[in-house]
C-alpha cells in the first residue's frame, strides 16, 4: 500500500530544502532482511532526486529512527519524469548526482566516468568514449550496467549504450618531468647539510651524492617506503614492533658514544625506511621517522638529569619527541636537536603518562638529514610575473605573508610580484621592508619589484537607467514585460513565459500573455520559485514562434522591465539564434527605484510596489509581474515630470548615482596599480573614499570616483567576480560587453581550477564542465584581441603552496563557510605550471598570456616605495625659541636668577640637542596639551622616558626632576640651592624625598627635596638624535577632551587617530583549528594543533584605533601622501577618522602623539573634589604614615590579616595586586627610591622573578642594589668607570633582552662589575624606564596618602572610577555576604570567568572597607548619585550610585537620577514610569537594594483602607 512519505515518516525532522523535495514523494514499501540489520526503502517521485539528498535522508532515517541500533538505511528511488526529459538533458541535470553515488561506491569508477566522453548520435544512444588503458578495459562494464540501472531502471527510459576507447597523448607536463625532477634535486643539494668545515671533500661529496640518490628518487623510494608503510599499516594498521635494548646505545647507558658516521648526532647509525607520522596513530613499538624540529625546550631535573622536548613535523602531521640526558650531554645535542632542523629519529612510541599523548621516547638513535620537503622551483627560461596575490591582510581570506610573497617570486627569478588584496593597502609597508637592508629578502639594488595594488570592490554607477537611449518621450509608446525562465543563463535557459502590458501616454492599453514551451525540463526550483510545472508549458509553442508575435508587440516601443539586463538578454540572446536584428532601447525600474526612492534599502518587485501603493497578487508570474511594473511604471513617470524629466535621456542625465544608492549597488572585483607617485596618491584617495564614504559591508569603488583618480593607475578585470566575467556568464548584450572591455586597462583569466566551484553547483545554468570554463577564457582573450586589450593569466593567489590550503580552509570553516573543504588550488604557480594550464590556448598564446603580457604589465609600473620616505613633522611658529624661553624661565623661578651650573649644563645640553634634531614642536604640542589639562583641573601624568628631561619638566610636560637629589629652598626671596653636599651625594641614583629633612642656611625656611637622577640619555640617546617618545597619561574622562584640542592647536582635518591592524591570534587560531577537527569527528595532537595554528595567525580580521595616538599632518599636506584613512573597524559612527596603515608603518614620516587615558589621574581628581586637599602641593612625597603601609597595615587599623596579608597596598595603583604585595613582603620597602625599583621590577620581564627576587631573598644583593629600571644600568656602569656611551649600549641591549653585547662581559668584570650583576643582566627581557616608575609611583603615593589620611573619600573614589565589577548585592550587604562570595569565587580557581577574578578584586576592597570600620548605606532614589559613590561622613558611610546595580548601565542610572529632581515619587510604579530606560528587572533588583525606602507598588488606593 502506497502511502506519502510525511505519513510514513511524521517525526522525521529535515532541513528545509530537503522537506520541500518530499512533501509529494510516495513511499512504495519499506523492507528489512531476516537479519533486522537493514532497512530498506523504496521511494516513488515525479522529480528527480540528487544523490546527495539520497545520502542525506539516509542518515537522518537511521539516527533519527534507529538510534543507537546496528540498523542501516538504504532508499530505492524511482523517477516518473516528464515527457520533457530525454537521456541527453537528464545526463545533463543529473550528472553530478551520478558522479557523487559512483564516488561513494569507488573512486576507480568515479574517476573514470569523469574522464568518458559522452555523446547522443540519436535520442536514446549513448556513446561513451574511454581513455584506453587497461583500467578502462577492465571497469567500462561496470560503468554501462550502471549507466542502465540509472536510466532503465530508476527513470524509467529506454537507453542503448555504446563504448569507445579513445588514444590519450602524453602531455607536455609528463615530458618535462624529468627535468622537474633534476631541478628538485639540485634544490635539495643546495639547501643540504650533512658535513661539517672540519670534513674532507671525498666524504662530503660521498654524503651529497648519496643525498642526491635519496631525493632524485623522491617520488620513487621514498614514494615507495611510504606506500610500503601505507600497506603494512593496511594489513596490520597498529602492528606492535618489540622494543630491544641495545645496551651501551641506550639513553644512560653510553647512549652519548660517537657513532664514526658524522651526521649521528645520539646513539647509533640506523638505516631503515621512515614511517610518515600520520600513520602513527597509536603505541606500535619502536620507530623511524624523518621529521624537522619545531621548538626545543630543556627541563632540568634530579640526579643532574634534563628532559629534553621538542615536538617534531614531517607534514604530515606532528608529535612530541622526549629524551633523557645527562646534563653534560645536552650543550652538544642542542647544538644540533634545534628550532628548524632536520632530522631522523629512532625511537619507541608510548601514551605520555601526564599528557595522555602518544609521544617518542626511548631514543637511540638520531642523526641529520638535509630538507626533505618537495619545494617548487620555476625551471622556464623565461620567466612570469604574478599579478594577483593576497596576503594575510585581505580580511581572514589570504593565508601568506606579503614577505613570503616577495621571497619566493624573488627566488624563482620572476622579475616582479603583485601585492593585491581585497579593498585595503594594508600589506605595503611588510612589502616594502622587503627592499631593507637590514632584514629584508630582495637586494634594494635588485631589478625585481613589488606591484602595489590593490583587489577593489568596483561599482558600475556609470551605468544609466537606459540602455541605448534615442530620446523617446516619457509619453510615448512603452511595452513593460517580464518572462519567467528555466534558469539565469540565457545561453543554456530557456523562457518559460512572456507577460507584458502596452503602455501608451502613461497608461496601459493592451497586454500580451503566453506560456512557451523551453523543451527541456523545468528544475524543482524554478517550479517552487513560480509555480509553473512541465504540465503546463508542454502543449505550449516553442520561443521560435511566439517571439516573433511578441516582437511585433513591441514594435515601435521602448521596453521597460525590472532588473532589465537580465529580461532583456534572453530576448536579445533569442533574436540572435534566430537571426532577427535588434537595438533595444531599454528602461531599468531597479534604476529609477534607486533614483526616485533613494530611502529604500531594498529595491526588490515586491519591495518597490508597497513604497509606492501598487498591489502584487502572483509574483514570480510573468503576467503579474509586467501589470504590477507597468503600474510602478506609471508612478515613475509622474515623479519624473515633477522634475521637469521629459525623455529618456534627461533621465540618465539627472539620474546620476547618489552615494547612498552606491552602498546598495552590487559590487564587482577589478585589480587597480598605482603606476607612479601620481598613482600611488591617487590609489590612496581611492581606498579612503571607498572606507569613508562608501562603506557598506565592504569598500565600494565607484566607476566614477576611479575615472576623476585614474591618472597613474591601472585597471584590469580581475576575477570571475570581475563585472565582464559576470557579464559573459549571462551573456550580456555585445554593446555591453564592449563598454565594459574598454573600460579595462587589461584582462584576466585564471587557472580552471579556481572556478571548478561553478561546475559543482547546481544552481549556476551556464557552467557545466571543464570545457565551459576554457570556453569562457577563450572568449576574455578573444575580446582582448578585438579591443587590443593585454589578456594575462594569474593565479589569484590566496596561498603559497597546494598544501598551504589547509590554513585558509580552517579559517574558512571558523568564519561560517560551509564549502570551506572545497579549497580551489588557489597558490603560487611556476611558469611551467601556468603554460601547462593554458595549453589549450595554444603554446603560442598561452606564453603571451603567462609570460609575455604579464611581463609588459610589470614593465608599466614604476619600481617605488609604498611608504613616503621623508620625515614631515608639523610646524609651529618660533616653536625653538619658545621653548628655550619656557625652560629657562621656569628654571629661574625654581632656582633663581643666577641657575646653579649642573641646572644651565643640563638644560644647554638638552635644548640644543631638542632644538638642533627639530623635536622642539613635539615639546610644545605636549605642554600645550598638559597646561590645558591642568588649567581644566585634571593633572597629567607622563609615561616612558619623557620624565628623563630636563626640559619636559621645565616646560611642564611632566612633573618628573630628573636631576641628581637636591635641596631648594621655596622660598621666592632666596632660592638658595644645595646639590654638593657630602649628605647628598649618598643619595646619588636614588630619589631626593628619600633625603632627611632640612633648613635653609640662608633664610630658615624649610627646604623642598627635589630630583630623581635620571640620565637625558635615556630619552635621546647620547647623539641626542633618538627618536622621541612623549606619553602622557591625561584623565580617562579629559582624554576626548585633549584629542579634540589637538585639533584646536593644527586645524580641523590635520589630525587623526593612529590606526592598529587587529589579526588572529594564537589562541583565537588554536580554537580554530581545535573546532575545525573535532567538528569533523578528527583527533590531532596538540602539536599537530600547534604546528597549523602558526599558519593561521596573523589574519586580519578587523581594523581599530591606538587609544591614546594621535597622528599630526602638516598643514599644506594631503593625508593620502602618507597613507589612506577609514573608520576603526569601518563603523563611521565611532566619530573619529584612523590611518588605514597600521601607525608604526608611518610614524617615522609623520608625528604620532601618545595622548593616553589613566585612572589615576580621575581619582586624584575626585579625591581632590572631595577633599579640598590639592594633591600636587599638599601631599608630600616622604609622609611617614603613608610609607608605612608598605611594609605593614597597621596605620589603616589593622594587622596580619589572612585576606590582605601584612601589607596595606591593597587597592594602591601599582602596588595593589597579590603579585606586587608579594614584592612588598619580601622588600619591606621604607623609601620612595624602593617603591620605584618595585615598580620597574613589576613592569619588567624576568626582571623579579628568578632574577631580581633571588639575589635579594639570598642575601647577594640589597634592593637598591639589585637591576629594577634601564637606567640603574648605565649609571652603575658608569660609576664603576666605564665609558658613557659604552654603559648606554650596554644598557640598550639589555633592556631590549638582547642579553650583553660582544666583549661586554670582559669589560663589566675588568671595571669590577660582580658576577651576580652581569648574570641579572643576561636573564632581563625587558627593562622600564626610570622616568615611567617615578611618574607612576608619584601617583600611586598621593592616591596612597588619600588611604591613610582621607580613607572614606578614598573608597568612594575608588569604587566610583577603578571598581569595574562593583555588584551591590554582594558588596553592599555586609562583611559575611562579601566574604561568603570571594570564598566562592577562589574555590572556582582557574575555572573563575574574567568578570569573577575582576570581581574578586573589588570585594578584597570591600572587606579592607569592613575591616576599617566603614560600611555601605542603604541605596537612595533621592540621595544616590547615578555614577559615583556618596560619602556620608557623619555614618562612616558610602551611599552607593545606581550603577552599582547589576546590569543596570549609565544611560539607564543618569536617566533615574534626572528623572528624580524636584520630584516626590508616590509609589514604584511611577518611578517605573517616569524612567523607560530602566527595565522591570533592574525595577526589583532597585527595590531589594533599598532604593525605594517605603514607597508602596503602586500608585491606586485601596479602597478598603479608607474604612
Amino acid at each position: 500500500m502506497e502511502k506519502e512519505f510525511f505519513d510514513v515518516f511524521p517525526n522525521l525532522k529535515l532541513k528545509q530544502e530537503l522537506s520541500e523535495l518530499l512533501e509529494e514523494v510516495i513511499v512504495t514499501k519499506v523492507a528489512c532482511n531476516s537479519a533486522k540489520t537493514c532497512v530498506r526503502v523504496y521511494l516513488k517521485s515525479d522529480r528527480w532526486i540528487h544523490k546527495k539528498h539520497i545520502f542525506s535522508l539516509e542518515e537522518q532515517i537511521q539516527s533519527q529512527c534507529f538510534p543507537g541500533l546496528e540498523v542501516s538505511v538504504k532508499v530505492i528511488e524511482k523517477f516518473h519524469l516528464s515527457r520533457q526529459y530525454t537521456p541527453k538533458n537528464f545526463l545533463d541535470t543529473y550528472r553530478s548526482s551520478m558522479e557523487l553515488e559512483l564516488r561513494n561506491y569507488n573512486m576507480l569508477e568515479y574517476n573514470l566516468f569523469k574522464q568518458a566522453q559522452i555523446t547522443f548520435p540519436e535520442d536514446d544512444c549513448l556513446n561513451m568514449a574511454l581513455p584506453d588503458s587497461v583500467i578502462s578495459r577492465q571497469k567500462s562494464e561496470i560503468l554501462i550496467e550502471y549507466l542502465h540501472k540509472v536510466f532503465c531502471e530508476r527513470c524509467g527510459m529506454d537507453l542503448k549504450v555504446s563504448l569507445d576507447y579513445v588514444q590519450t597523448e602524453e602531455s607536455r607536463y609528463r615530458k618535462n618531468a624529468a627535468i622537474q625532477i633534476r631541478q628538485e634535486v639540485a634544490n635539495v643539494l643546495k639547501h643540504a647539510r650533512l658535513s661539517t668545515e672540519e670534513e674532507s671533500v671525498a666524504p662530503a661529496s660521498a654524503a651529497e651524492e648519496k643525498t642526491g640518490k635519496e631525493a632524485a628518487a623522491g617520488k620513487t623510494s621514498a614514494a615507495r617506503s611510504e606506500k610500503k608503510a601505507e600497506a603494512a599499516s593496511e594489513k596490520k594498521p597498529f602492528e606492535k614492533k618489540p622494543f630491544e635494548k641495545k645496551g651501551k646505545w641506550g639513553d644512560f647507558r653510553g647512549g652519548f658514544r660517537k657513532d664514526p658516521n658524522p651526521d649521528v648526532i645520539y646513539g647509533r647509525d640506523f638505516e631503515d625506511e621512515p614511517i610518515p607520522l600520520e600513520n602513527i596513530v597509536q603505541e606500535m613499538g619502536e620507530v623511524i621517522i624523518r621529521c624537522q624540529v619545531m621548538d626545543v625546550e630543556a627541563r632540568e631535573i634530579r640526579n643532574e638529569k634534563t628532559i629534553l622536548i621538542f615536538p617534531v613535523t614531517d607534514f604530515t602531521d606532528s608529535i612530541t619527541v622526549k629524551m633523557f640526558l645527562r646534563n653534560e650531554q645536552v650543550p652538544e645535542i642542542k647544538e644540533h636537536v634545534k628550532k628548524g632542523a632536520f632530522l631522523k629519529i629512532k625511537g619507541v612510541t608510548s601514551i605520555d603518562r601526564f599528557d595522555g599523548e602518544l609521544t617518542i621516547g626511548s631514543i637511540s638513535g638520531i642523526k641529520k638529514i638535509s630538507d626533505f620537503r618537495s619545494s617548487r622551483v620555476d625551471t622556464s627560461p623565461q620567466k612570469r610575473v604574478e599579478l594577483h596575490c593576497h596576503t594575510k591582510m585581505s580580511d581572514m581570506d589570504g593565508v601568506t605573508e606579503a614577505k613570503a610573497l616577495v621571497k619566493r617570486a624573488y627566488e624563482w627569478g620572476h622579475p616582479a610580484i603583485a601585492i593585491t588584496d581585497h579593498g585595503v593597502v594594508q600589506a605595503f609597508p611588510e612589502a616594502n621592508h622587503c627592499f631593507d637592508a637590514w632584514g629584508g629578502c630582495v637586494p634594494k639594488d635588485s631589478d625585481f619589484k613589488v606591484l602595489y595594488g590593490m583587489e577593489a570592490y568596483l561599482v558600475d554607477d556609470l551605468k544609466g537607467m537606459v540602455t541605448n537611449p534615442k530620446k523617446q518621450s516619457l509619453d510615448g509608446r512603452f511595452v513593460v514585460f517580464d518572462i519567467e525562465t528555466t534558469g539565469f543563463s540565457p545561453l543554456t535557459c530557456k523562457i518559460i513565459e512572456i507577460g507584458a502590458v502596452l503602455v501608451e501616454n502613461g497608461k496601459i492599453t493592451d497586454r500580451f500573455s503566453t506560456f512557451v514551451n523551453p523543451q527541456v525540463p523545468i528544475p524543482f526550483r524554478i517550479e517552487q520559485l513560480t509555480s509553473i510545472n512541465d504540465s503546463m508549458v508542454m502543449d505550449a509553442r516553442p520561443i521560435e514562434e511566439i517571439l516573433p508575435e511578441f516582437l511585433k508587440f513591441c514594435e515601435g516601443a521602448t521596453m521597460v522591465a525590472h532588473n532589465a539586463d537580465f529580461d532583456m538578454s534572453f530576448i536579445i540572446e533569442n533574436c540572435n539564434r534566430m537571426g532577427i536584428p535588434n537595438d533595444f532601447t531599454y528602461v531599468d525600474t531597479v534604476g529609477m527605484a534607486r533614483f526616485l526612492l533613494p530611502a529604500l534599502n531594498r529595491f526588490k518587485l515586491d519591495t518597490v510596489a508597497k513604497a509606492v501603493g501598487v498591489s502584487l497578487d502572483h509574483h514570480h508570474r510573468a503576467v503579474d509581474d509586467a501589470e504590477c511594473t507597468a503600474r510602478i511604471f506609471e508612478k515613475f513617470v509622474g515623479m519624473c515630470r515633477e522634475r521637469d524629466i521629459t525623455d529618456v535621456d534627461k533621465l540618465n542625465e539627472q539620474g546620476k548615482v547618489s552615494s547612498d544608492t552606491i552602498k546598495k549597488l552590487p559590487t564587482y572585483h577589478a585589480v587597480i596599480f598605482m603606476r607612479n607617485e601620481t598613482g600611488r596618491i591617487n590609489l590612496y584617495k581611492l581606498v579612503s573614499q571607498s572606507h569613508i564614504r562608501y562603506f557598506n559591508h565592504r569598500p565600494r569603488v565607484p566607476k566614477s570616483l576611479f575615472e576623476a583618480h585614474r591618472e597613474g593607475l591601472l585597471i584590469g578585470s580581475a576575477c570571475e567576480a570581475g563585472e565582464l566575467y559576470q557579464a559573459l556568464l549571462r551573456n550580456a548584450p555585445e554593446q555591453e560587453i564592449a563598454r565594459l572591455v574598454s573600460f579595462y586597462d587589461y584582462l584576466e583569466i585564471q587557472p580552471l581550477g579556481n572556478n571548478m566551484f561553478m561546475v559543482e553547483d547546481e544552481k549556476n545554468d551556464t557552467i557545466h564542465s571543464k570545457e565551459d570554463l576554457i570556453e569562457i577564457n577563450k572568449k576574455i582573450v578573444k575580446l582582448g584581441e578585438q579591443f587590443n586589450k593585454p589578456v594575462v593569466a594569474t593565479c589569484d593567489v590566496h596561498f603559497m603552496d597546494p598544501q598551504d590550503e589547509i590554513y585558509r580552509r580552517i579559517i574558512m570553516a571558523g568564519s561560517g563557510f560551509k564549502d570551506a573543504d572545497n579549497q580551489a588550488p588557489l597558490y603560487l604557480r611556476t611558469t611551467e605550471e601556468m603554460l601547462e594550464e593554458f595549453s589549450y590556448l595554444g603554446s603560442e598564446k598561452a606564453e603571451e598570456v603567462v609570460i609575455t603580457n604579464t611581463v609588459k604589465i610589470a614593465d608599466m609600473i614604476e619600481k617605488m616605495s609604498p611608504i613616503h620616505p621623508d620625515k614631515y613633522p608639523p610646524v609651529i611658529e618660533n616653536s625653538d625659541q619658545d621653548l628655550k624661553d619656557m625652560c629657562f624661565q621656569k628654571a629661574h623661578e625654581m632656582y633663581g636668577e643666577v641657575l646653579p651650573k649642573i641646572v644651565e649644563d643640563r638644560l644647554d645640553k638638552e635644548l640644543n640637542s631638542i632644538i638642533s634634531n627639530g623635536y622642539a614642536v613635539m615639546y610644545i604640542i605636549a605642554q600645550k596639551l598638559v597646561w590645558k589639562s591642568n588649567a581644566d583641573g585634571y593633572l597629567v601624568g607622563s609615561r616612558g622616558s619623557v620624565g628623563s628631561s630636563l626640559a619636559a619638566t621645565m616646560s611642564g610636560i611632566t612633573e618628573v626632576n630628573p636631576l641628581p637629589p637636591h635641596y631648594l629652598c621655596p622660598n621666592p626671596e632666596c632660592k638658595y640651592s644645595d646639590f654638593d653636599s657630602p649628605e647628598i651625594k649618598a643619595f646619588s641614583g636614588m630619589a631626593g624625598c628619600d633625603m632627611p629633612d632640612r633648613i635653609c642656611p640662608k633664610c630658615g625656611t624649610r627646604m623642598t627635596k627635589q630630583g630623581f637622577d635620571i640620565p637625558f640619555e635615556t630619552f635621546l640617546g647620547f647623539k641626542g638624535d633618538k627618536e622621541p617618545d612623549i606619553d602622557l597619561n591625561f584623565s580617562g574622562e579629559y582624554q576626548s577632551n585633549a584629542h579634540h584640542y589637538t585639533e584646536v592647536i593644527f586645524g580641523k582635518g590635520q589630525t587623526f587617530k593612529a590606526g592598529t591592524i587587529g589579526t588572529l591570534a594564537d589562541k583565537t587560531a588554536f580554537g580554530y583549528v581545535k573546532n575545525y577537527f573535532e567538528e569533523r569527528g578528527q583527533h590531532k595532537r596538540s602539536c599537530e594543533i600547534n604546528r597549523i595554528v602558526q599558519g593561521c595567525t596573523g589574519i586580519r580580521r578587523s581594523t581599530g584605533q591606538h587609544p591614546g595616538g594621535i597622528i599630526v599632518l602638516p598643514m599644506g599636506e594631503e593625508i593620502e601622501k602618507f597613507t589612506p584613512v577609514q573608520y576603526p573597524a569601518n563603523d563611521s559612527s565611532s566619530g573619529f577618522i584612523t590611518t588605514h596603515f597600521d601607525y608604526h608603518s608611518i610614524d617615522g614620516n609623520l608625528l604620532k602623539l601618545d595622548i593616553l587615558g589613566h585612572d589615576d589621574p580621575t581619582m586624584i581628581r575626585m579625591l581632590e573634589d572631595l577633599t579640598g586637599v590639592n594633591a600636587r602641593t599638599d601631599i608630600p612625597l616622604d609622609d611617614k604614615d603613608t610609607m608605612s603601609i608598605f611594609q605593614s597595615s597597621k596605620a589603616l587599623g589593622y594587622e596580619n590579616d589572612k585576606i590582605l596579608g601584612p601589607t596595606g597596598g591593597t587597592a594602591i595603583p601599582e602596588f595593589g595586586t597579590s603579585f606586587v604585595r608579594g614584592m612588598l613582603e619580601d622588600t619591606q620597602p621604607d623609601q620612595f627610591d624602593i617603591l620605584v625599583r618595585l615598580s620597574g621590577f613589576s613592569h619588567g620581564t624576568d626582571v623579579w622573578l628568578g632574577n631580581a627576587k633571588d639575589l635579594i631573598t639570598s642575601g647577594t644583593a640589597k634592593v637598591s642594589e639589585a637591576i629594577g629600571c634601564r637606567d640603574d644600568i648605565m649609571l652603575f656602569l658608569i660609576s664603576k668607570g666605564m665609558d658613557p656611551k659604552r654603559s648606554f649600549k650596554i644598557m640598550e641591549a639589555v633592556r631590549k633582552g638582547r642579553g650583553l653585547p660582544e666583549g661586554a662581559e670582559d669589560e663589566m668584570r675588568e671595571h669590577g662589575v660582580p658576577e651576580w650583576y652581569i648574570g641579572s643582566c643576561k636573564k632581563i627581557a625587558y627593562l622600564f624606564p626610570k622616568a615611567h616608575a617615578v611618574a607612576y609611583v608619584m601617583m600611586a603615593f598621593r592616591i596612597a596618602w588619600f588611604k591613610v589620611h582621607r580613607p572614606l573619600a578614598f573608597y568612594a573614589a575608588y569604587f566610583s572610577i577603578r571598581a569595574k565589577a562593583f555588584d551591590e548585592a554582594y558588596m553592599c550587604r555586609g562583611m559575611d555576604v562579601c566574604q561568603k562570595k570571594m570564598r566562592e569565587i577562589i574555590a572556582k580557581d582557574k575555572d573563575a570567568s574574567a568578570v569573577e577574578q575582576d570581581m574578586l578584586t573589588t570585594l578584597e576592597v570591600c572587606y579592607e572597607f569592613y575591616l576599617r570600620g566603614f560600611t555601605f548605606r542603604r541605596m537612595d532614589i533621592y540621595q544616590s548619585n547615578a555614577i559615583h559613590f556618596k560619602m556620608d561622613l557623619e555614618n562612616n558611610a558610602l551611599i552607593p550610585p545606581f550603577v552599582s546595580v547589576a546590569g543596570l548601565g549609565e544611560t539607564a542610572a543618569i536617566s533615574l537620577a534626572e528623572q528624580r529632581k524636584g520630584k516626590n515619587f508616590i509609589s514604584i510604579e511611577e518611578v517605573a514610569a517616569a524612567c523607560p530606560k530602566v527595565s522591570k528587572t533592574h525595577i526589583e533588583l532597585l527595590k531589594e537594594a533599598g532604593a525605594f525606602g517605603d514607597l508602596p507598588e503602586t500608585s491606586q488606593l485601596n479602597l478598603f483602607s479608607m474604612f
